[in-house]
């Protein structure tokens, strides 16, 4: 687990988002510019990116949508422009999000974009967080973001496998049965390697992003454990059960014969082309599984397999602070409010166990 190989990964995509920023940022206010940097040492790279994406859409809607914000280039809006946006302009922003095209280089027609309701909520608090840094450096004398509402965001179920879809997406991962005899045909080619990466997620529960960027060196098959590198750059070590280190052992053995491309010597999961897997090609490799183990649930993916896992772990432990704890939660209240429904259950199993005259069993203690 040295140092020198244990970054590499993250260095890497942290370079290659800090480029993208930039560049977009090139085609911003300069002000969008100011508010990123300002943000840096508080934020990952791609949260920052991800501002600027949203920022770039936005500023993108009010050059074509607005009169007022038509008739400068982008780039040259100063903060006395920014500060003649409306609350009008605001809402039919968000209305704009519904529906709306991009264009797409690799493409030679516009892409039709569509968002509901939270994916417009967090494009809308970039816009709030952009003006909120504008206010409160007293670049400009109010913040007309605060006045617009959110959309309300309705809780769905967490969606998660049942122990037998479990066992099926796991088996199937093993042998390709029900498969296409196409998918089979990769399948024989990647069985082993696909069967580790989702015990992993269900022995771990461990995210997608942190899954690709294991290095070899961060394992340790002797101890059963593996250092991941969190969503803020900390290092945690992961332990995972003897199932997992299995899976990973016979994986492990084919990874040594396994001649990688240049730059990519050190990565545990290797795609077809000898690199390192990335993580839509994992993302897509949970999907076709659970297409088959969970046919009725077609939203299963890895952060699915991470709920999954969670919840596992609470039934068994009860302990909702172990939860956060291995999951990386910093605070045990967003762990409480994605697995509500399993405090729930326990509460009804409080239940059970108070009787109240009248009740046979109270006579009986």
């Amino acid at each position: 687990m040295a140092d020198s190989n244990r970054n590499k990964y993250r260095d890497e995509m942290d370079a290659k988002r800090i480029l993208q920023i930039r560049e977009i940022a090139r085609d911003l206010p300069q002000a969008c510019g100011d508010f990123l940097r300002a943000i840096a040492l508080t934020t990952s790279s791609l949260t920052r990116l991800a501002y600027a994406i949203d920022l770039n859409t936005f500023f993108q809607f009010l050059h074509q949508e607005r009169l007022f914000f038509a008739q400068k280039p982008i780039p040259l809006l100063d903060d006395s422009d920014l500060e003649k946006l409306t609350q009008s302009d605001l809402t039919a922003y968000a209305e704009y999000l519904t529906y709306y095209l991009k264009s797409d280089e690799s493409h030679s027609e516009d892409r039709v974009l569509v968002n509901h309701d939270l994916a417009i909520k967090r494009k809308l608090c970039s816009i709030r967080s952009f003006y909120d840094y504008l206010f409160k450096n007293q670049r400009i004398g109010s913040n007309i973001t605060e006045l617009v509402p959110l959309p309300k965001i309705h809780e769905k179920p967490i969606l998660r496998l049942s122990k037998a879809e479990m066992m099926k997406l796991l088996s199937t991962a093993q042998d390709g049965a029900d498969m296409s005899k196409g998918q089979q045909r990769f399948q024989r080619i990647t069985a082993r390697r696909d069967y580790a990466i989702l015990c992993l997620f269900l022995g771990t529960g461990m995210r997608v992003s942190e899954c690709v960027g294991i290095n070899l060196r961060d394992l340790d098959m002797e101890n059963n454990a593996v250092l991941v590198t969190r969503k803020g750059g900390n290092q945690v070590v992961l332990y995972f059960p003897p199932e997992t280190a299995d899976a990973l052992g016979e994986y492990l053995e084919e990874r040594k014969e396994i001649e990688t491309l240049p730059g990519h010597e050190d990565a545990l999961f290797l795609s077809l082309q000898k690199k390192r897997i990335s993580q839509r090609a994992v993302q897509n490799l949970v999907k076709k599984y659970a297409a088959i183990a969970a046919p009725l649930k077609p939203r299963i993916s890895p952060h699915k397999l991470r709920s999954t896992y969670a919840t596992n772990l609470y039934q068994e432990t009860g302990d909702i602070y172990l939860v956060a704890d291995v999951l990386g939660h910093t605070s045990v209240d967003t762990t409480r409010k994605h697995y509500a429904d399993m405090t729930d259950a326990r509460r009804r199993m409080a239940a059970e166990h108070v009787h109240l005259p009248g009740d046979p069993e109270f006579s009986e203690k």
